[in-house]
């Protein structure tokens, strides 16, 4: 198949993050199987498919991404003319934390590679009715399956100290209590329902930042963390990938923020046999001579997208890639409890 008649594809203005980096990273090689996690507006996807004549199978929990990816599969069936074309790309409605029953539930135990972008899909954000931005009017709802409790319900209904820790810890707000406390106030006259009420209750107590981030920023991550249980299905997600691996397959990640990063630059540290401890005062902190050899960095320091990109595509100035590659069947170890646990 032409990689150019794949990449060529409707893509409704999605701009996917270091598009050239993630192929040049995962290599993907005709008869292989991949797995992209995060499908979302299917950019990379469509890269991937065009990059050789493998099979891909992408996950995502947003019912609105399976439809999109149908669709694609669908494309591709008419340009080849048969059921073949369409079948290498596999849709799976899920989360990525729940890769290794979803993906054995389709006949797959083993990868030649994985792709995860954790950040938020350009699709959601630019929807106003799926409550994720804080620049236009919406539902207060941020679930990225459509399902369980919404980002109103959390503000609604969480203790003053809770929301506050969650604000904190997830969105690492500084003035979280401040924030916590005038939501409190807020509901009691009103209960929240939209993105811009919540909004214009957390402007009204955060100054406004030098840097131009407007002050809802770090609460609505915050939120939307927790709403997802993002770095959950990170955890999770990072540790069945890297153990699906085969030999030369490589776990190639995307973040957007230090909490994302943190977890992925440590994962991938230890199963490299290169974490040291988190304190240096700590005697344990150093190299571990005795780690599994079974995986190993590609890069010791995570890629930045060009400059060029970054002024073409402002949402990826903050993106990190790091790729971790598996040697040899050696065990997975344990990833040490992180700080977002």
């Amino acid at each position: 198949m032409n990689a150019m008649s794949v990449l060529s594809l409707a893509d409704s203005g999605h701009a996917p993050v270091m598009l050239r980096e993630i192929v040049e990273h995962l290599r993907p090689q005709s008869g292989g199987i991949y797995l992209d996690g995060t499908f979302g507006g299917g950019g990379y996807a469509r890269a991937i498919l065009g990059a050789a004549d493998c099979t891909l199978y992408a996950i995502d929990r947003d019912p609105d991404a399976i439809a999109r990816g149908r669709a694609l599969a669908g494309a591709l069936r008419a340009e080849t003319g048969t059921a073949a074309g369409g079948d290498r790309l596999r849709m799976v409605e899920g989360g990525f934390g729940d890769m290794r029953a979803l993906l054995e539930a389709e006949g797959v135990s083993a990868l030649d590679g994985v792709v995860l972008d954790l950040g938020v899909s350009s699709f959601q954000i630019d929807q106003a009715e799926r409550g994720f931005s804080f620049r236009a009017d919406g539902p207060l709802d941020m679930r990225m399956s459509r399902s369980g409790p919404t980002a109103a319900d959390l503000v609604n209904t969480l203790p003053e100290a809770e929301l506050a820790d969650v604000i904190y810890q997830y969105g690492e707000e500084r003035l979280s209590r401040r924030i916590a406390r005038a939501i409190v106030a807020a509901r009691a006259e009103a209960p929240f329902e939209t993105t811009l009420q919540l909004a214009g209750v957390i402007r009204r107590v955060v100054p406004a930042d030098r840097s131009g981030i407007d002050p809802a920023t770090r609460s609505f991550q915050a939120l939307r963390i927790r709403v997802n249980d993002e770095l959950g299905q990170i955890e999770r997600g990072l540790e069945q990938a890297a153990s699906m691996l085969r030999p030369g397959g490589r776990l190639v990640v995307v973040s957007f923020h230090s909490l994302e990063d943190r977890i992925v630059k440590r994962f991938m540290a230890e199963a490299a046999g290169r974490a040291p401890s988190p304190s240096r005062h700590d005697p344990r902190a150093q190299m571990r001579p005795d780690a599994p050899a079974g995986f190993r960095l590609v890069s010791g320091k995570a890629l930045r997208p060009s400059d060029g990109e970054t002024r073409h595509n402002p949402r990826a100035r903050s993106a990190k890639l790091r790729t971790l590659e598996r040697l040899s069947s050696a065990p997975m170890p344990p990833m040490s409890p992180g700080e977002a646990r």
